[in-house]
């Protein structure tokens, strides 16, 4: 039995920072971080059965073209989604009621949709990204057992690469969903190398009033590659979900909208529009999957 102090439960039963009950959830879940991209998406459905709000975890389930389908905000950066993953996993794979873990197992769909910028000058504004491995700078999933989920040569040789500091955490790899990738590829998807830092300025190299340790650790990430895959672009999230959902044996996968191209310094005309384009392409690829 998990201890109450470990699986905390809000007087109603739903989870605690989610507030969710196992029957509110469908098991194919799009994430995005801002809590009011949630309506972005789920505007396009026939319709809504449940909604729900604590702090910046909103959430949405509704129908789509038959299909159920909850759309979650995640908020920013690996320590949400350290809860938010748990969390969804608990709600499908532990009894509440007794708090033990089940002994069949149910495996969730969960898809990313973000926007970003590119660091490659082939990979234009306006195009889509789909993450083929998550690269964790953050430090977050190293809390757990994660080396039978791990790439360590293409750890090993990003170290390697940018003489990182150690002091930091090791990084880590870790490669997405072969079912969601195969159900979301197409000839519109760019595919690389997407780096997760576990912050907005320091640790995506923003230099502000504080130095930092490494100034040249962009432009060595952006000539890093490893069997062909370059690192295409950079965010706060990506990583930690593919890490946990291997652990916790889910499906993940991250796409993203690039709004900006930071080696040709360009920038959306319509970043809306791009956003929009992603959201109808990924509902349609869930549907006929």
């Amino acid at each position: 039995m998990i201890q109450s102090s470990e699986l905390i439960l809000n007087p109603d039963g739903s989870v605690y920072h989610l507030n969710l009950k196992p029957e509110n959830i469908a098991h194919d879940i799009i994430f995005v971080g801002d809590q009011n991209r949630v309506e972005k998406i789920t505007q396009f459905f026939d319709s809504i059965e449940f909604s729900t709000q604590k702090r910046e975890f909103k959430t949405q389930t509704g129908i789509f073209k038959g299909k159920r389908i909850t759309v979650m905000s995640t908020g920013i950066g690996p320590d949400n989604i350290d809860i938010v993953i748990n969390e969804l996993d608990a709600l499908v794979n532990i009894n509440l009621e007794t708090k033990t873990p089940k002994k069949i197992l149910t495996s969730l769909n969960i898809i990313r949709i973000g926007t970003s910028g590119s660091l490659q000058t082939d990979i234009p504004v306006d195009s889509f990204v789909m993450s083929k491995f998550g690269l964790g700078l953050d430090n977050m999933l190293r809390s757990y057992l994660i080396d039978d989920i791990s790439n360590i040569e293409m750890e090993d040789a990003f170290v390697k690469h940018t003489n990182w500091d150690l002091k930091k955490g090791k990084p880590y790899v870790i490669a997405c969903s072969t079912k969601l990738e195969r159900m979301i590829e197409s000839d519109k998807m760019h595919k690389g190398i997407t780096a997760t830092a576990g912050g907005f300025y320091g640790p995506q190299g923003r230099v502000l009033r504080l130095n930092i340790q490494d100034e040249n650790l962009n432009s060595k990430m952006d000539n890093f590659q490893f069997a062909g895959n370059l690192i295409t672009n950079l965010e706060m999230e990506t990583a930690a979900i593919y890490g946990l959902s291997a652990l916790l044996g889910h499906n993940a996968l991250s796409l993203n909208a690039i709004i900006a191209n930071r080696a040709s310094g360009t920038f959306s005309e319509d970043p809306y529009k791009a956003v929009d384009e992603l959201i109808a392409y990924t509902l349609e690829k869930i549907v006929t999957g």
